[in-house]
């Protein structure tokens, strides 16, 4: 999902932080979650969470739901930025990326188990097409 010219400016006054960083290769867990992931390494203190956000690449916007944090769930002790791109299949390893993270929709949960995890994702989806489609 791409964002009008207007839309873009609307939402930039609204970003609680940027980040920006190389696509590198990560676990591949999202793709095997259903939920494939561009992934970055994270250079500066944010509040661990899921954020509504938007993935610059290419100098093109698309919508996104975006992890900060560790991956309680896997027993993961390394801060990352992990962004579920809405609608998006093209391979951008390598490539440089901005984030804008828009808004907080919840913390960093462990869950008892991955089918809880997709579940819970699933939610998160759901919020993020409401909010895109309305802020587009």
């Amino acid at each position: 999902m791409r964002f009008s010219s207007q839309s873009v400016i609307i939402q930039l006054m609204k970003v609680r932080h940027v980040i920006w960083g190389k696509v590198k290769t990560g676990s591949k867990r999202g793709k095997l979650l259903g939920f494939p992931t561009v992934n970055i390494a994270l250079h500066k203190q944010i509040e661990e969470g899921v954020y509504l956000a938007e993935v610059k690449i290419d100098n093109r916007l698309f919508s996104s739901l975006t992890f900060v944090g560790t991956a309680k769930t896997f027993g993961e002790k390394t801060k990352k930025v992990e962004s579920y791109i809405l609608n998006f299949k093209d391979d951008v390893y390598g490539k440089w990326i901005t984030v804008g993270l828009f808004k907080k929709i919840r913390g960093n949960i462990k869950f008892k188990s991955e089918k809880e995890l997709i579940l819970q994702m699933k939610k998160d989806l759901s919020i993020a097409n409401k909010f895109f489609k309305n802020n587009h």
